[in-house]
Formats: C-alpha cells, structure tokens, sequence
C-alpha cells in the first residue's frame, strides 16, 4: 500500500476541518509542479467519482473531507465499490488524523469485503474488522483531528454508501443567497425546511460564513505545502 508523507495527508485532511456541520466535500491535493488534472473529485447520484489519471508516484490525491468529527473517538467507517471498481494497492482509504497528527491509514486491502448482492463490494473498518484481517494496521486512537477519504493510486474509483461513526456521508445543500429566503421563499424550500425566514436566513448565513472559512484554512494549508 503505497502511503504519502503524514504532512501531506494531514494537510490535505485538515483543508475543511473548520467547518461546523458534518458533510462530506470533494477535494483534490495537487502536490507543486503537478498538472491540475492529474487528481479530479465529484459527487452525483449518491456517488463520489474519484480519478488520478497519472501515475502512483504523482504527488496528487483525489478523495473528499469528511467534517464534523473533531474531539470524536473512530469507531468504524465504510464504503461500497462497484463491482467494476478494484481496490488497487490500499486505494480508495481513509485516512483519520488524531489531535497527535498521527494519521491512520484505512485501506481497502486492510479488511475483508462484504459482497453484495448486486456484485459490489462493501469494506467495513472497526476494531473487529481490522483484527479479523489480520490487524495488518492499527485501529486509529486519540480524539480525531480530521478525516478524508480517497485514492492516491493511478486509477479511478467510484465510491458509495459511506459512512463514519454510523453517519452516513453526503455533500452538504450548496449556500443559497440570503435572498432566496426572502419574499415567502423560504416556505419553498424542502432540503432543509425553515419555521420563518428569520431561521432560513440564519442558516445559510452559517453556511456561507463556513464556506468563507473552509476558503481560508484551505488558502494556508496550500501555501504551507508548497512552504514545505
């Protein structure tokens, strides 16, 4: 299982870690020099699509920030392959960072498969698993500190059904300008719903306000890695 250096992997996970709500994000670390392509993160369809066209050895990782887990303990994560997708070398994985900036590496490869009856394959990590397969990497300890999830193997991989902690991940509703509450517009809205248009105001005032931080710690985190 080929692993980058802690630095980038802590980097690249603490890029969202500021956010408050829990959500999934789709993200990319392209190392200094790297072609921009060369890593791509989407979501769609209850499905994160996740590619590195170049080789293993490219310093890029595509994969997605999993928020809302600071202070917690791990307890068990997992996520559903399709039947055409491979676990290629410990990719996709999760990586935990503890509050020690020891990271965690939790890789397809680690724990045996349930095969599913459509032909996927669902990888669960939990202190059973993990022994199970032999404890070929120790159960993340510590408060965690951040999360990610994805590949840094040449390939793709089409990720479904993830959960940590028992909470199922998905992308945060995108923030909405403060005046799509307004005008009864808010009585509108069905992902969240709002009591008044005070409280959907609020809201995505909090939402924006998370995105304007998560640009900021993720502006420093990339100046420090090119720093480094």
């Amino acid at each position: 299982m080929r692993k980058f250096t802690a630095a980038a992997i802590a980097a690249f996970a603490l890029a969202l870690a500021g956010t408050a709500s829990a959500a999934l994000s789709p993200s990319v670390y392209i190392g200094p020099g790297v072609d921009p392509s060369c890593a791509t993160a989407t979501y769609s369809s209850g499905v994160l699509h996740l590619a590195k066209p170049c080789s293993s050895d490219t310093q890029s990782f595509a994969g997605a920030d999993i928020t809302g887990f600071t202070g917690q303990t791990f307890n068990t994560a997992s996520f559903t392959l399709s039947s055409t997708t491979v676990c290629n070398g410990g990719s996709p994985r999760f990586d935990v960072q503890n509050s020690d900036n020891v990271v965690f590496f939790l890789g397809c490869n680690n724990v045996t498969p349930t095969v599913n009856a459509d032909g996927s394959k669902t990888y669960t990590f939990s202190a059973e698993t993990l022994a199970a397969a032999g404890q070929q990497v120790p159960f993340p300890t510590g408060a965690i500190k951040a999360v990610d999830i994805g590949i840094d193997i040449s390939g793709t991989a089409d990720i479904s059904r993830i959960s940590f902690n028992g909470v199922a991940q998905v992308p945060a509703p995108a923030p909405k300008k403060f005046s799509a509450c307004k005008h009864g517009g808010w009585k509108t809205m069905t992902n969240p719903t709002f009591k008044n248009q005070g409280k959907c105001v609020s809201y995505y005032a909090h939402l924006a306000k998370a995105q304007r931080d998560a640009e900021k710690n993720r502006s420093h985190v990339d100046h420090t890695k090119h720093q480094g």
